[in-house]
């Protein structure tokens, strides 16, 4: 007879021994996601000679098409198109140029032609006149009733998930994970902390002119810094004042902050979304006013960049 102490003492192993929990469950079993927890566990196991201290572990994102949608269009532009109508019926004197008048006529075309420089415009007039505390909290009141055009969701719902299991991830794993957006920085805030638990003292964004006033901090027509292409790179170095370790995109509006990222020493990892998924999602990429990615798409691969093919990368879109 079999001595039964062996086997019940390898029954109690397995019954206590800790079950690894998959960080990227939404991820499907490909490439990619072998790649992004291949490289989180070599800069964060001592014994890596990659390991990176915990003080060093910066991840930045894109936010439009990186960490939610973005089509058809930018969604703080809904916003902004929202409020440009009701100010414009109140004061038409407002609308200046082609794209603000585009902007109170709900043509989104006229004002996607205007590129970024025409968004911010709009941005600027529609959000300006409002403390901080003000337009945020206007911001979530929209963010509660809106719904995109075409999924009938709303805006806070089309948040991707394998994207919120990577932030977690890596946060999970010492890293401090920011946003660094072309779009307005207090618009980003407003709901920041909710949507991606990513505080708003880490995230950076487009912002205009401020003003004090009477106790409040007043937001002013104008734009003083776009924080888009080789802006990013210079907004990280000037605000977090450390180069990170990985950068994830999803556009060649991105492509500036990854080769910032990955030119550095180390190890480093360089992350675009690629959008493949026109039946869960959309597809595109090489064309359109929103979300180009031609430079990634041609130059990524040979940079040692990782391109998340959406349709064939995640199982799950949203959450």
């Amino acid at each position: 007879m079999r001595p039964v102490f062996p086997i019940i003492a390898t029954c109690l192993l397995l019954a206590t021994s800790p079950v690894v929990a998959d960080p990227l469950p939404s991820w499907a079993a490909t490439e990619t996601k072998a790649r992004i927890i291949d490289f989180v566990e070599s800069v964060t196991d001592p014994a890596s000679p990659d390991y990176v201290t915990p003080a060093d572990r910066i991840a930045v994102f894109d936010n439009d098409g990186t960490l939610w949608a973005e089509k058809p269009f930018y969604f703080q532009a809904f916003y902004a198109l929202d409020r440009v109508r009701e100010r414009a019926a109140a004061d038409p004197s407002i609308l200046t140029s082609d794209v603000l008048k585009a902007a109170a006529a709900g043509d989104i075309e006229g004002v996607a032609s205007g590129g970024l420089e025409g968004l911010l415009e709009v941005i600027a007039v529609s959000h300006a006149g409002l403390s901080v505390e003000e337009f945020q909290d206007d911001v979530n009141a929209w963010l509660a009733e809106a719904r995109h055009p075409s999924t009938d969701k709303r805006f806070e719902e089309m948040i991707y998930q394998p994207m919120l299991e990577l932030l977690s991830f890596l946060r999970d794993e010492g890293f401090e994970t920011w946003i660094v957006s072309g779009g307005g920085v207090q618009f980003i805030r407003a709901f920041a902390d909710e949507a991606y638990n990513i505080p708003p003292q880490q995230v950076m964004g487009s912002a205009g002119p401020m003003e004090y006033v009477d106790g409040k901090v007043m937001k002013l027509p104008g734009i003083d810094f776009v924080d888009d292409k080789e802006g990013k790179p210079v907004g990280i170095a000037s605000r977090i004042g450390k180069r990170p370790i990985l950068a994830a995109g999803n556009s060649d509006g991105d492509f500036a902050m990854l080769e910032y990222t990955t030119n550095g020493d180390g190890p480093r990892l360089g992350l675009l979304v690629h959008h493949t998924d026109a039946e869960r999602e959309f597809a595109y990429d090489r064309e359109g006013h929103i979300g180009v990615l031609v430079r990634g798409l041609d130059e990524g691969p040979e940079r040692g960049w990782l391109i998340v093919d959406m349709k064939a990368d995640w199982e799950q879109i949203w959450p």
